[in-house]
């Protein structure tokens, strides 16, 4: 079973989300990691320190909207998925009703999704809801730029259907990445498996320029400025026909259960129950034996 990467500077958005599902293979060589990770933390703190402070005006008046717009304290912490998968608490800006999960257990969130806010709205549009996990960043959690961060919850059940998920791990998770630049929030197995085939790039091939682009892409971004294309930051992911493990499925991550997952947001340690991860290697290989990237 093979899956492919292309590289696009001219293709269409929409082609984006014309996707085959599948299972990535479990690689032939030794994991990789870019060398590039030894030292990008000394890139990542000053860098964030210093957007940490030119945004903690920003971050202020937008927490006061959110607190005064609806029920509730104006920022939300999350317990997320980190690297070597430790658990760690993600914030952000509150763009849901307190009682979001109240009814439903833990789900992803969809499109049009009732439980957001009129502010929320706003605040996921623009991304500024995301600005308070520059205080992730300055503590080591997190990244400016990385595989996204998953919960808990939804990880360990991920993990066993998708052979490879907890590759992500290998590095810190970041506010934006190629993933979530070029796919859109993930909806169902579907949409993760093809994510991680961007990740798993990113982890592989990561250097100073590719970070620097999909820094300037994601601010570009917000003013909606088409520079995916020219940066040549564009992905296609191809993928081959699905086995039965990632046929389409509800947006509640418990398969079969009409409701998603309970949550255990106990502050616990995840990596103490999750699946051992492989060493860093100085070694380079591809995202996958039989993938290209053209």
């Amino acid at each position: 079973m093979s899956l492919g990467v292309i590289r696009s500077a001219v293709a269409p958005p929409e082609e984006c989300r014309l996707c085959a599902v599948a299972v990535p293979e479990t690689p032939t060589q030794s994991q990789v990691v870019a060398t590039y990770f030894n030292w990008k933390a000394f890139i990542d703190w000053p860098l964030a320190a210093g957007l940490f402070v030119v945004f903690s005006p920003v971050i202020a008046i937008l927490w006061l909207v959110v607190k005064c717009s609806s029920k509730g304290p104006g920022f939300y912490g999350q317990r997320r998925v980190g690297s070597g998968g430790a658990a760690f608490t993600m914030y952000k800006l509150r763009t849901m009703r307190v009682d979001a999960e109240a009814g439903t257990g833990v789900i992803w969130s969809a499109v049009n999704d009732p439980r957001v806010t009129r502010i929320g709205r706003v605040l996921r549009k623009l991304h500024l809801d995301e600005l308070p996990q520059l205080y992730n960043v300055v503590k080591g959690e997190m990244s400016l730029v990385g595989p996204r961060p998953e919960r808990p919850e939804f990880v360990r059940v991920l993990a066993g259907k998708i052979e490879r998920y907890d590759d992500r791990h290998l590095v810190r998770p970041g506010i934006t990445g190629l993933a979530q630049l070029n796919l859109p929030p993930d909806t169902d197995l579907n949409s993760v498996a093809r994510k991680l085939v961007l990740d798993l790039e990113y982890i592989q091939e990561a250097t100073l320029w590719l970070e620097a682009r999909l820094l300037l892409c994601t601010f570009t971004r917000i003013f909606k400025l088409p520079t995916i294309g020219p940066l040549g930051l564009h992905r296609i992911v191809h993928l081959p026909e699905s086995d039965a493990r990632l046929a389409m499925t509800p947006t509640m991550i418990e398969l079969g259960t009409g409701r998603g997952p309970k949550s255990t947001d106990t502050g616990t340690d995840y990596a103490a129950e999750g699946p051992q991860l492989p060493h860093r290697t100085k070694s380079r290989a591809k995202t996958h034996a039989s993938a290209r990237v053209t």
